[in-house]
């Protein structure tokens, strides 16, 4: 026994084992041979011994063990945590003790190990559970993890306890012939919300190094390039070889029939046209009536007024998309005005500019002496805004320098050096919570201006321009500079913004007692006009015999129709006036030019809606008069008294420049400006009355128009001419002013204000924005035949009233015929009544048996 255990010994020294303790769960007992012991240098007692007992191997080395070796290697056990983890391995040597505790490579020497240990030297220890310590992973799982932002929204579903286990029938139906059965949201590119990505998460991975080739060009990007070459051509010789070939006569017979085939067709049909498209506009537009109602989109109403007040006026802005406008009024009677004078003027009259992002805050308010009834923006600069006052004055602003605040905003907070109009909705609310107030530039003089309300107002546009006696001259400026107001005082004004005469000079003097100083906030823009500004031209509409006047409410001009038609332009110039940051607007002292090229075929005329409910077509030329020789305006071209109200809307189509629509009192009517026989369409008495309304800008034959009761009647002329196509409730109170936008082709608005202050924004849906085919066409055609049916019905008219004449005519001569007689007219009738005298007295004779007379006699001879 004692050989064997020195035999063993001996074949342990020659192997030189080591071991690794596993009484740690992630360490784990490795044999290490002795080829795998040289070629790490811990070769025992050499490299290892007593006093250095252990050694520490690379993980770089084991790697580079693993390509050598491969499987062979002793760690290919624990290759996958060698090549995962960045660990390093600690070796120590299992001497030959004399109590024991040597490890044998092979199954023989384990057990003789185990009977030469005793088993009271060795107990096993468990592991011990430790405290886990953070190493900052779990912050980079919860980054990378998915969360849920909104909140979700639940819904319950229940139905009676009576229909648990009913049966179920199923069927087939057509989805379009039930409302809200199916929604189609089709995918259209929008220019305002493209986002630029600036950050991206991309794993990487190491990969083979993989080479393409390509056969065609790459084209990187887009450049101009010209090229010249000659053209190549047969010579004389092959031509004539050609010509007689018989390849080419082969050729040429048998596409012959197929080519002439498709000529025909491409002139019989256009092979170009969309069937599917027109198919979709015809159904969405006459076949689905699901969808015809407003939707509710946003409201906005002043939170921070203490007085109530209503709104009298709405324009959307010209050229940034999301941004309305309103002018905003006390409601009070004029008596109530004259009692809360003094608390009237402590409160600011404002126009608000409000923005889709926020609802609350204004973005901006323009102040003025007195509330507004009615503004304009200029159409050659937006920036520029007139207004009416209830006093009688206009106002001017001009907000350039405070442009950016709602135009050049860019994302992350800094100023663009581009000018890009951005839509409001991309703004954050909180970026513009504090709202500027902006004091006006210039207001009119009290004392030469308008008395009363100033009703309407409107711009001049920039191809001509007129003069104090209403003669029509070119533009030679190129900008708008003169507006047209009417107001409750019965009178018409054309005002110009620029100077009418030079200054003339004054003492020094003089000047310094006139200087004021203007407020650092003002724009010196109009300051030439400040209260001095008069009017260049006065119209006043008389009644005919009698002193009085009418007093008109609105107006519609002419050229009103290439204003609404130019608003793309008026972008164009926008863009144009910032890039060159010249502003024509902030020249005007030269005044008006002196000599002008006349307009000779101007029309002049326009119509005026008055507040007693007429519809005047006048001409705003002067003339002059033969008895006194001043210019007078002119008497009015028709009169028409169609309405039982007061008139609020005077507007032209933006389709028809020729076709008028008027609203006042319970009805509404359509007018052609070359008819003067009367309105085309004329409505019967609505249930209430109507207080505003406004043309569709999409669809000819679609306005809108609101009532007292809160309710606004769309009309279709299309589907209904005699009534509303439908009608929907808006509010509780009376609406005050109606006006659409157009957002996108896909998308379009209309803006309601109510007597309350509140302003409701309505999405239009696709039935009453999107036209049909032959929609304006079909209304052109319906116009032409009520001016035919207007026609006809004058004409029977006059022959009714000829034939009425006639008839006059036939009962004088009758009457004439008889009491003017001839002579032997006269003696025959005598002797006619004579002869009847004597037959009766005959007769009388005869009855009393006093006569006798034969047969044969008369009794005329007997006399």
């Amino acid at each position: 026994y004692l050989e064997k255990q020195k035999q063993n010994k001996k074949e342990r020294e020659k192997r030189k084992l080591y071991h690794i303790s596993y009484c740690h769960p992630e360490i784990y007992p490795l044999v290490l041979t002795t080829k795998t012991q040289e070629i790490f240098n811990c070769r025992i007692d050499e490299d290892v011994t007593e006093e250095q007992c252990y050694k520490l191997i690379k993980k770089e080395d084991i790697l580079e063990d693993f390509r050598n070796r491969a499987a062979v290697s002793d760690f290919y056990l624990v290759k996958k945590l060698v090549r995962v983890g960045n660990i390093a391995l600690s070796l120590w040597p299992l001497l030959e003790k004399e109590n024991g505790h040597a490890r044998a490579s092979t199954q023989e020497e384990q057990e003789e190990a185990k009977e030469a240990v005793s088993e009271d030297m060795y107990t096993y220890k468990p592991p011990v559970s430790k405290p886990w310590v953070s190493l900052g992973s779990e912050k980079e799982i919860e980054e990378e993890s998915v969360k849920q932002s909104t909140k979700q929204v639940t819904y319950m579903i229940s139905r009676k306890r009576s229909k648990f286990g009913a049966p179920i029938l199923f069927s087939d139906r057509n989805a379009s012939s039930v409302r809200d059965s199916y929604i189609e949201c089709t995918s259209y590119p929008d220019k305002n919300f493209t986002l630029t990505q600036l950050e991206q998460d991309v794993g990487t991975q190491v990969i083979p190094e993989i080479k393409g080739v390509s056969t065609q060009t790459k084209w990187a990007f887009p450049k101009n390039a010209s090229t010249q070459y000659y053209p190549r051509e047969f010579s004389e010789k092959e031509k004539g070889k050609l010509a007689q070939s018989k390849e080419l006569a082969d050729f040429l017979n048998s596409v012959s029939t197929s080519v002439e085939i498709a000529l025909q067709q491409n002139e019989i049909m256009n092979t170009f046209v969309d069937d599917w498209k027109g198919l979709a506009e015809e159904e969405g537009t006459f076949g689905d009536k699901s969808d015809t109602h407003l939707k509710e989109y946003q409201s906005f109403t002043d939170l921070h007024s203490p007085m109530e007040k209503m709104i009298t006026c709405i324009a959307w802005h010209p050229t940034i998309y999301g941004l309305i406008i309103v002018s905003v009024a006390v409601r009070l009677s004029y008596e109530e005005r004259v009692h809360f004078s003094g608390k009237l003027l402590l409160q600011p009259s404002l126009i608000l500019f409000w923005s889709f992002a926020d609802p609350i805050h204004p973005q901006l308010m323009l102040e003025s002496p007195d509330d507004i009834f009615c503004f304009a923006f200029c159409p050659s600069d937006p920036n520029i805004i007139a207004g009416g006052c209830i006093n009688g004055q206009i106002v001017l602003w001009d907000i350039t320098a405070h442009a950016d605040r709602i135009e050049n905003i860019k994302a992350g907070g800094g100023r663009s050096k581009k000018a890009t109009l951005k839509p409001m909705f991309l703004l954050e609310p909180e970026s513009n919570k504090e709202a500027m107030y902006i004091r006006h530039c210039a207001v009119s003089s009290i004392e030469s201006g308008h008395k009363k309300v100033i009703t309407d107002i409107h711009w001049l546009s920039d191809t001509f321009e007129i003069n104090r006696m209403g003669s029509v001259f070119e533009n030679r400026n190129g900008i708008c500079c003169q507006l047209v107001t009417c107001s409750a005082d019965c009178t018409i004004c054309f005002w110009d913004i620029r100077p009418q005469k030079t200054a003339i000079t004054q003492p020094t003097e003089k000047k310094k007692e006139e200087t004021i100083e203007i407020p650092f906030d003002v724009p010196p823009t109009f300051l030439h006009l400040d209260l001095s500004w008069k009017p260049l031209s006065k119209i006043r509409l008389s009644k005919g015999e009698t002193s009085l006047d009418h007093c008109p409410t609105k107006l519609s001009l002419n050229e009103e129709h290439v204003i609404f038609k130019t608003q793309d332009k008026m972008l164009g110039q926008d863009k144009a006036v910032k890039s060159t940051e010249t502003n024509p607007y902030h020249d005007l002292e030269a005044g008006m030019s002196n000599i002008l090229k006349p307009i000779d075929d101007f029309c002049t005329k326009f119509f005026v809606g008055t507040e007693e409910g007429e519809v005047i077509y006048t001409d705003w030329k002067m003339e002059r008069d033969p008895e006194t020789g001043r210019f007078v305006s002119k008497k009015p071209v028709n009169l028409y008294t169609v309405h039982d109200g007061a008139i609020h809307t005077v507007q032209r189509s933006p389709f028809y420049k020729d076709i008028v629509l008027t609203i006042g009192g319970w009805n509404v009517a359509i007018w052609k400006e070359d008819v003067m026989t009367g309105p085309l369409l004329q409505t019967c008495c609505a249930p209430k009355r109507y207080t505003s309304g406004h043309w569709s800008l999409t669809r000819p034959g679609v306005f809108y128009i609101g009532r007292e009761d809160g309710y606004i009647d769309i009309w279709d002329l299309l589907e209904k001419t005699h009534e509303p196509a439908q009608s929907q409730n808006i509010c509780i109170t009376m609406i005050t002013y109606i006006k659409p936008w157009t957002y996108s082709p896909k998308q379009q608005f209309i803006a309601i204000a109510d007597y309350y202050g509140t302003l409701h924004i309505l999405e239009i849906p696709w039935t009453l924005s999107h036209p049909s085919l032959n929609e304006l066409s079909s209304v052109h055609y319906y116009f032409e035949r009520e001016v035919k049916h207007l026609e006809y019905v004058q004409q029977r008219r006059i022959i009714r009233d000829q034939e009425k004449k006639e008839m006059e005519r036939e009962l004088e001569r009758k009457k004439a015929k008889v009491y003017i007689k001839t002579k032997e007219q006269m003696e025959a009738e005598l002797r006619m009544e004579y002869e009847n005298y004597l037959e009766l007295e005959k007769s009388v004779l005869y009855s009393l048996g006093l006569g006798k007379v034969s047969e044969k006699t008369s009794y005329m001879d007997v006399l």
